[in-house]
């Protein structure tokens, strides 16, 4: 049995978390096979990808079962974990969690290194670090800081506590909440949405976004220039100009710059 399922619908990849007897709680082999499934995501036919889990449960985070006292916890997360939220980061496409059920710990990491956040209206958001006397992981810290600020972040993060879909929309951390029986094809509209977008541009939108921060104003705007550049020779940039010249809505492909 895949710990990944892999489907595909046209330019939109599916990938669904396989463990729903352990709401989908992650071990070594279940991160390996999503690591393996992001990296082939980077194929440019594919233009958007949706993460959600199986059963009742988006990620309950890492299956505390499956370790033991000595288990070496830095090197579980630079090896196996740490490479998954990077490579959704790093995809130059649009990632979309399609939030079902309880997202905790190393789960909630993943929900929110996406770029959308759809969620169930039954669906929690967990931190549960605290509650095992562990840091955050997985980027919870430097995403939730820039989601909710400082103060708000760090009492989350200590305290634990489990946030609804409806808080969790109101701290602007979900985009969407939908009713349960609505998200699978709420989900599948949104996708489809993204997937029509000008794909290169909306991965310099990501791109960016990720890099304010840890730059100055002049070297951003610098690189700004340097994205606009490389969009400019791309076949969706002609086809939006004409577009819009024509009072048309525009059919991109996605594609990357001509040389």
């Amino acid at each position: 049995m895949a710990l990944v399922e892999i489907s595909r619908a046209d330019a939109v990849l599916t990938l669904t978390l396989n463990r729903p007897d352990r709401l989908n709680a992650l071990d070594v082999a279940m991160a390996d096979e999503l690591k393996a499934a992001l990296a082939a995501a980077a194929d440019p036919a594919i233009r958007a990808v949706v993460i959600t889990g199986a059963g009742r449960g988006f990620c309950a985070g890492q299956d505390l079962g499956r370790l033991e006292d000595h288990t070496p916890l830095d090197d579980l997360l630079r090896e196996h974990y740490h490479p998954i939220v990077l490579l959704v980061r790093e995809l130059e496409k649009p990632v979309i969690a399609s939030v079902n059920g309880p997202a905790a710990g190393a789960g909630l990491s993943l929900a929110l290194a996406c770029d959308v956040r759809l969620a169930a209206a039954s669906a929690t958001f967990v931190p549960a670090y605290g509650k095992i006397a562990l840091a955050p992981g997985a980027g919870a810290t430097w995403f939730l800081r820039r989601m909710l600020g400082t103060a708000r972040a760090f009492e989350w993060l200590a305290t634990g506590a489990r946030l609804s879909a409806a808080d969790a929309r109101l701290w602007g951390i979900v985009n969407e909440v939908v009713p349960d029986k609505k998200l699978e094809a709420r989900t599948t509209e949104v996708a489809a949405q993204y997937a029509a977008l000008p794909t290169r541009a909306v991965w310099e939108m990501k791109r960016l976004l990720d890099a304010a921060e840890d730059t100055t104003f002049a070297l951003h705007l610098d690189d700004v220039a340097r994205a606009q550049g490389a969009l400019g020779r791309t076949r969706d940039y002609v086809e939006g100009r004409m577009a819009f010249a024509e009072g048309r809505e525009p059919t991109f492909d996605g594609q990357p710059a001509t040389e």
